[in-house]
């Protein structure tokens, strides 16, 4: 996701519900840019660069970071919004309708930040739909067809009036 030179929006700590049986919270240092969010162990010094693996370890030895990305072509909506304490709460709604819980300090506005990212990255995709329907339309009907097409229905409505 960030190959791609997309910078960083916003960077920080974001605690992950984690899906076992215990259900703790854990710490994720995320990185939200215009393509999605990227979930990086803490672990991880923060002045080494993210590496996104492709394949397992070999046995014995530990990955550098398990990086979740949560791009937002796979990213449905941001969900449940609540305010207990000094936490915001809030669901991640993938596309194919798996959760993930988040929380985080009210002040720092994760859930506000990652909406818009996902509203304006919907809208670019949008705008390119329709761009290439338009671009298809314009091939489909060059210029040369439409002017035959406009000639056919002048000759009709003609036809049609010398019936009258």
């Amino acid at each position: 996701m960030l190959e791609g030179g997309c910078t960083p929006v916003k960077e920080g700590v974001l605690e992950k519900r984690s899906d076992g049986l215990l259900q703790l919270w854990k710490k994720k240092r995320c990185i939200l840019t215009e393509e999605g969010l990227l979930l990086i162990p803490p672990k991880q010094p923060p002045q080494e660069p993210p590496v996104v693996l492709a394949a397992a370890a070999p046995p014995g030895v530990e990955a550098a970071a398990k990086i979740k990305e949560l791009p937002f072509s796979t990213m449905k909506t941001v969900d449940c919004v609540e305010r207990k304490g000094k936490y915001v709460y809030f669901t991640v709604v993938m596309a194919e309708g798996k959760e993930i819980d988040f929380r985080c300090p009210q002040e720092q506005g994760w859930n506000a930040e990652i909406t818009l990212q996902l509203v304006q990255y919907k809208n670019r995709q949008a705008i390119l739909a329709v761009k290439s329907t338009r671009q298809k339309q314009q091939h489909l009907f060059h210029p040369r067809i439409l002017e035959f097409v406009n000639q056919q229905r002048r000759l009709d409505a003609g036809s049609h009036s010398d019936r009258e």
